[in-house]
């Protein structure tokens, strides 16, 4: 049985993504971001498309096991690190990389016997003030794991970008400027770029660059799209028109009657709705494509359906296919429509929305 809603992720767009990557920043390693199910598109099938990247990260121990289990031999960093002694063990047997930003975690280490020593990535706090050691805390951090036999020498510094979305906020600038006092003469390779930082701000270039969003085809910044930075969209969330209806001028459509026809009109129902991942707040009047064709949304998003106003495309009927974003509906739109970001939608893809790898 076909499914009606899928969420198809197109390879070559990732591949094509990474090389931009690899063109903004022709001098850095690439750490391929695919945490939270490769942001909805699947890790596994994700982390094949960009074999080509220096190594991947992952948020959590679970994560990286899947790319192992799936026979994938690349350096995997595991971005939130491990909290307990089996964790550590787990992270050896699979030679993950981890992340060390806070000091029970420094503590977990000196405690180990001399074994093979952990590629460590230390977490310096610029600014974000959610993971790291905070600026008074650096040299002392850097110190023990100098001494750690059980941190392998010598360890990467990284920091995150707390703002680097608006490329008009100082923040960046300073953030990056504050990582390079503090770790000043410290060896071992740098980290700072996430997917706006890379594009925005060359200084934080260099070392290990951490795309996330910009692989995915998707703009980093509030304006915009993935596509006037030379991006292509790798997932089309596509669906089919399931009934076709007419209503009257001055008829109410959907749920609270929020939109009334001002003329008479014909519907499209779209299966598809906010169970699929497809945000309930999106606005009436918010694009879809049917048959490559562009209408807008009626009324409220169910939970299972949508409805779309087609009256100037008296040739849809029952079966054809309705584009929810993908190329010509870019996800940007459709967010800033619902009021959210994009990241929110293209991770929140429900489960039962088959994902077709092409």
């Amino acid at each position: 049985m076909t499914a009606i809603v899928r969420a198809i992720v197109d390879t070559a767009a990732l591949r094509h993504n990474l090389e931009r990557v690899r063109a903004t920043a022709p001098g850095s390693k690439v750490l391929a971001v695919i945490k939270a199910n490769a942001y909805g598109h699947g890790i596994v099938p994700t982390a094949v498309a960009l074999a080509g990247a220096d190594g991947f990260a992952v948020a959590r121990l679970e994560e990286g096991i899947a790319l192992r289990a799936a026979g994938l031999r690349h350096r995997v960093l595991l971005l939130e690190g491990v909290f307990a002694p089996e964790q550590l063990r787990l992270a050896a047997h699979h030679d993950f990389d981890i992340m060390v930003h806070e000091p029970e975690q420094l503590a977990l280490l000196e405690a180990l016997p001399a074994a093979r020593p952990y590629r460590v990535w230390l977490k310096v706090d610029t600014g974000m003030n959610r993971l790291g050691f905070k600026p008074g805390q650096v040299r002392q951090a850097i110190e023990r794991l100098q001494a750690c036999p059980a941190a392998a020498k010598p360890v990467t510094l990284v920091t995150h970008l707390a703002n680097a979305d608006d490329r008009d906020d100082a923040a960046t600038t300073e953030q990056v400027a504050l990582f390079e006092r503090l770790v000043e003469g410290v060896p071992g390779e740098r980290s700072i770029a996430n997917s706006a930082g890379l594009i925005g701000f060359p200084a934080a270039r260099g070392g290990w660059v951490r795309p996330g969003l910009m692989l995915y085809g998707v703009s980093p910044f509030a304006d915009g799209t993935g596509e006037s930075l030379g991006l292509r969209p790798a997932m089309t969330l596509a669906t089919r028109v399931i009934a076709v209806k007419q209503v009257e001028a001055g008829e109410r459509v959907g749920y609270g009657g929020v939109w009334r026809a001002s003329r008479p009109s014909r519907l499209a129902i779209a299966a598809g709705g906010y169970g699929d991942g497809y945000p309930r707040n999106t606005a009436a009047g918010t694009q879809v494509l049917v048959a490559g064709r562009r209408a807008t949304l009626a009324g409220r998003v169910s939970m299972d359906m949508i409805a779309v106003d087609v009256t100037d495309l008296p040739s849809v009927s029952v079966g054809e296919e309705v584009v929810l974003w993908g190329p010509g509906v870019p996800v940007e739109d459709v967010a800033r429509a619902a009021g959210t970001i994009p990241y929110e939608l293209i991770c929140g893809v429900s489960q039962r929305v088959h994902l077709d790898v092409r």
